[in-house]
Order: structure tokens, then sequence, then C-alpha cells
């Protein structure tokens, strides 16, 4: 009987998305063909990382590739710790095939031929969102965000999209950190410089539960509908939206891939795997499940321990997924995803989602964004939603 492939998880905490490796992994095995329950032909052993920082991520790789011996590293890591693993993924001279959700842009000083990564490319959605919200709305929008998620590139990416659409002012309010508060969300002051000055419109940019209590607050403060508010694609999701589809809400946001999308291979997943795991197809069951169909088609080589047939077909290969074409190795350039630009609706107690526009996506290497990798000091390593 043939060993099961091993494949070792890094897996950070996330107290927005606690699930996220169950959903992750059970979307992997329905995208090689596999019963996730009673499968054997792959065996995952997951290995906690704290907040995913650099050194958290490194003792865990160490561990799984040389104390329990993994065939393939992979799991949950921001672009920060890359340098990290890097020498350990090139040392057992076996694959890292990683996930992230998109929160930089990514920069490679150094490209190791072994990493590969499923991205969720989030970035891509905000520079969409800020290119178009520029065309829509005009001059002069404000962004505004707590300071974790100002530690990332999606307000950057937001701003080049702006900047690219040929806007030559965008306000920024950064709300301070609270020490013996962490989760104060106090908006008078934001409210006020509003009404005294409105921007053309508002972009926010807030994580889990942040999201629903800041749209909350944009209700009741007076501003609905009367500034066009813009929200990050996380907060648009119907998870986060549960809490306030009660509320009659007109929003615009933006998404790479949408449940409701008619497509066949998108309804072919989202029946799979909402079949299987008893609850709604998210994003993280989607990053996985892009990657099964990539491993579906590796896996008669990664049973044969064939590492150079294996990190050759990633280097070159394309699935098309539930969103269309996905790779995923850098240098032969990431495809770029189709951005829908949304209005959201919540009436009668339900979501409607319309889609507006759609946004087309920018290379991460193109020169534009020199400046937001020499520009960032944020020293955030904890992948996004990983709080």
């Amino acid at each position: 009987m043939q060993a099961a492939l091993s494949i070792g998880l890094l897996t950070p905490y996330s107290g927005v998305y606690p699930a996220y490796s169950a959903h992750l992994v059970t979307g992997w095995m329905l995208g090689m063909g596999l019963d996730p329950v009673r499968q054997r032909t792959v065996q995952f052993t997951s290995e906690y990382t704290h907040m995913g920082s650099a050194r958290a991520s490194a003792d865990a790789a160490r561990k799984l590739l040389f104390f329990n011996n993994v065939d393939i590293l992979s799991g949950l890591i921001s672009y920060k710790v890359v340098a990290d693993i890097i020498p350990l993924v090139e040392q057992s001279r076996k694959p890292g095939f990683f996930f992230d959700m998109g929160e930089y842009i990514p920069h490679f000083p150094h490209l190791s031929h072994d990493m590969f990564y499923a991205s969720h490319q989030l970035w891509q959605s905000e520079y969409a969102l800020g290119n178009w919200a520029h065309q829509r709305f005009g001059d002069g929008g404000h962004m505004i965000m707590p300071v974790y998620e100002a530690g990332y590139h999606l307000n950057s990416a937001f701003r080049e999209g702006v900047i690219a659409a040929g806007s030559t002012h965008i306000g920024l309010t950064v709300l301070p950190f609270d020490e013996n508060d962490p989760s104060k969300l106090d908006l008078d002051k934001f409210f006020s410089a509003l009404a005294k000055d409105p921007p053309s419109y508002v972009h926010g940019i807030f994580a889990g539960a942040m999201g629903s209590r800041f749209m909350q607050k944009w209700i009741q403060s007076g501003f609905h509908k009367k500034i066009p508010l813009l929200i990050n694609e996380t907060m648009a999701y119907d998870d986060i939206l549960q809490d306030i589809k009660h509320i009659d809400f007109e929003i615009f946001s933006s998404a790479t891939w949408i449940r409701e999308d008619q497509t066949k291979a998108n309804q072919l997943f989202v029946k799979k795997f909402e079949s299987m795991a008893q609850q709604p197809a998210n994003i993280y069951a989607l990053m996985g499940y892009e990657a099964g169909l990539m491993w579906r088609e590796l896996l008669p080589y990664a049973q044969k321990k064939d590492w150079s047939a294996v990190k050759q077909q990633l280097r070159t290969g394309v699935i098309d997924g539930p969103r269309g074409e996905k790779n995923f190795y850098p240098s032969s350039g990431f495809a770029l995803p189709t951005v829908n630009i949304l209005k959201i609706s919540t009436t009668g107690n339900k979501i409607n989602k319309l889609i507006l526009d759609q946004g087309a996506g920018m290379r991460y290497d193109a020169k534009e964004f020199e400046s937001i990798h020499n520009e960032s000091v944020s020293g955030w390593q904890n992948p996004f939603l990983c709080i």
C-alpha cells in the first residue's frame, strides 16, 4: 500500500475566521477529487504558529520539515516571513506551497525556485476599487482605517488605483490604537471633519467584527446615502454583512470572487463544498479548492517523490477554476484576476449584490508599486485577519 502524501500546514491563529484551516483543507481535498472524510491519499499535519511571526513560522517549518519529515510545506503565511522560510525549504529540497490573503503586494528580493504562492490578491481588489471610485465619484475621496489595517498594502493599493485614474488628492484617517481598549472605535472627530468638509466618497478598511461596527456607526451618523461608502472586500463577505442585513443599507465594494457567480466551475465548487461542510462556501475554501485543482495534476509525481517534476509543473501550470485562470509561481506572472465592482444593498433581511463594473488587475511587479515597497515600514508579520 502506497504511503500517504504528507503536507505540513503552518497554522496561525485567527479570531476573525477560526475555522479557516479546516475550510482550506476541505477545499483542497475536494479540488483533488478526494473525499475529505474517507480519503487516505493525503495526510495533513498542522503546526501552530501563534500570530504568524517570522520566528514562530520558521520554528514550525523546521519541525514539520526535519522532525515530522513532511513531503510538502504549506500553510498561511505573510510575505514578510518568506525570507526566514526560504532557506529551510531549499535545504529540504521539497516544495513550499503557501497561502495568503494578498494583504501585501508581492515583493521577492530573492525568488526561490522551490516556493509557490496561492494568493487571494486582496490588493488587486483594492487597486481596482480605487480606480473605479475616482472615475465614478471624482477626486477628493477619503480613506479611514485602524492602525492594524493601515500596516498592510490595502490602502496603498487603493491609492495607486485612484492615482492611475487621474486623482490628485485623497484624504487619510488612521484611528489611534488604545492599548487599554483594543476594540475602541471612536469616530466622533472623523464624523465632525466630514460634516465640515464632505469628501466625494469614503473608503473604509476594517477587519472582522470592527467592520460591522463601523458600518453600524456610519448608518447612525447621518452620512449614509449622502456620502458614498466604499468598503474593503473582506467587510463585504456575507458573514460580516449578516450583522447589518436587517438595516436598509447601500454600499460599494469589490471582489475577485462571489459565491453567487453562476459559471459552471464556480457552482460545482459551491455545491461540493456546501454539501460536504454544511455551511456557506467562503474564500478560504475557494483558495484550498484552487490549490487542489493544481495538486490533482501533480499527485502522480508527488507520490513518487519526484519533486523536480512537481516544481517544474508548478512553475508553468495554470488551472481554470471557479474564478478563472490561476497560477502559483511569481516569475511566470501571476494570472490577473477579474475584479467585480459591486453595489451591495441590504433590505428585508436580505443581502443583494449587483455587479456594476469590472476592473482590471495590475502586475505585482509594475513600477508604480516600487514606492510602496520602498516606503512601507510596517513590521506586521501576521497574515491579514490573523488577530
